[in-house]
């Protein structure tokens, strides 16, 4: 044993004093870094050497060094945001990134989730990273294969009517109509009331439809009619009929059956015609339902004080063409668009990839990182399932680093440095005077 290896161990000591500050610093600086994972310096003895023939013999150490910087992967706080692409997970888990950092072209691993939408419509992060994740069909199928998240240039097609809905109630003391038949050209004058709806044909245009009622001896006629301007070989100004039927009820004023003609008679002008339509009026007690779920006939009072007809719902299932307007994101990370047309629907899914050993990823810098030989392999697929971290839309998981916590150790560093200094002066000391014994 000698004073030199005293100088050693005290040299040692301030390393690992420096070391300890070193990871600290890096803690503090990024306390505001979004989904950052905080640092913790391990450190281990280093054995210099066995005394051999010393008294009770022993082990002499030489101070001690960094055995490893340890990442602690704890959940960070989330903090709303409000915008719709920032994203944070709660759980076990990281999003999936490709392209080019720093030179490298890879597949990274990320906890920041602040994504936007990119030029060409892609998920990416403010690199210009491209977020992973599963594509979804037209129809909103979602597929089975990973790849760049495309959700900004989706459309919405336009998509002819094939049933329309209506519900309405026909007063049961309104008169029988006036005239021998309908006439489209005077259809107020020879019907007792009407349903207005909106349909639209294979280009997305819109066609107003009025449905007319008329009350007969026997039961209920209805005519459903437009103008002849949007119609292959129609009028503008003149009404035409495209479809049409009868209703009858029983003694209680449910719907007891509901006839349509079976020849189409709407032909949209440059469309795909003819444009068959199903006009549903509810659940006929003759077909085994209600009577009561679509149009009744059911006394509203004189026919003098309310009108012969009272509609209360219409729908149908076509719609034109939309863009996108907006998107939303759920748990699951499932991705909607909604659109210009009033749709929505499935745009692709947002993937997690979880490490049976995540504290163990090599860290790159841009808060990504990437699979390593100590972490294993990824186990990706969707949000909340299999264990894996499920998606805060709207939000960020921020820094998980103590402050507090971070300046103890910074004081204890402090501490450590100050200490070994002294084994270090007195070394020196003692050489000193080793120094001036032959004086």
């Amino acid at each position: 044993m000698s004073l030199f290896t005293a100088l050693h161990t005290g040299t040692a000591g301030l390393q690992s004093s420096t070391a300890e500050l070193s990871v600290v610093g890096d803690n503090i600086a990024n306390a505001n870094t979004i989904g950052f994972k905080a640092g913790r310096a391990a450190f281990q003895d280093a054995l210099l050497q066995q005394l051999i023939g010393a008294p009770g013999g022993g082990q002499l150490g030489l101070g001690s060094r960094l055995q490893a910087i340890q990442r602690i992967i704890t959940q960070g706080a989330l903090t709303n945001t409000g915008l719709a692409t920032d994203l944070a997970l709660e759980g076990p888990g990281y999003f999936l990134l490709e392209g080019n950092h720093s030179g490298i072209t890879s597949r990274f691993y990320s906890r920041a989730g602040q994504f936007t939408v990119d030029k060409d419509g892609y998920m990416a992060n403010l690199e210009g990273l491209r977020v992973q994740g599963y594509s979804a069909s037209p129809t909103g199928v979602l597929q089975g294969t990973i790849g760049d998240l495309q959700v900004g240039t989706a459309t919405s097609a336009a998509r002819p009517t094939a049933t329309v809905t209506l519900k309405a109630n026909l007063n049961a003391n309104a008169p029988v109509a006036s005239g021998t038949a309908f006439d489209p050209a005077n259809a107020a004058g020879t019907s007792n009331g009407k349903s207005n709806v909106t349909i639209y044909d294979s280009l997305g245009n819109a066609h107003s439809v009025e449905v007319y009622y008329r009350k007969t001896a026997t039961g209920w006629t209805w005519h459903a009619v437009t103008d002849g301007s949007g119609l292959t070989g129609g009028t503008a100004g003149t009404k035409s009929v495209i479809a049409t039927g009868t209703m009858t009820f029983d003694t209680q004023g449910r719907l007891q059956a509901a006839t349509q003609a079976a020849t189409p008679t709407f032909n949209p002008l440059n469309a795909a015609n003819p444009n068959p339509i199903t006009f549903n009026f509810g659940d006929p007690v003759g077909t085994g339902g209600t009577g009561m779920a679509g149009v009744t006939q059911l006394g509203a009072g004189p026919a003098s004080n309310v009108p012969d007809v009272t509609t209360t719902f219409t729908s149908q299932d076509g719609n034109a063409y939309g863009s996108l307007s907006a998107i939303q994101i759920n748990n699951k990370g499932e991705v909607f668009g909604t659109f210009t047309n009033g749709t929505s629907r499935t745009l692709g899914q947002v993937a997690v990839a979880d490490f049976e050993a995540s504290d163990k990823l090599e860290k790159i810098g841009g808060n990504l990182l990437l699979e390593s030989s100590l972490s294993g392999q990824p186990t990706v697929g969707a949000p909340g399932e299999g264990g894996r971290a499920s998606v805060a839309a709207g939000a960020l998981e921020q820094s998980n680093v103590d402050l507090a916590n971070e300046f103890v150790r910074m004081i204890a560093a402090q501490r450590g440095f100050q200490a070994n200094s002294k084994t270090i002066s007195t070394a020196d000391q003692m050489l000193a005077e080793l120094m001036q014994l032959n004086r």
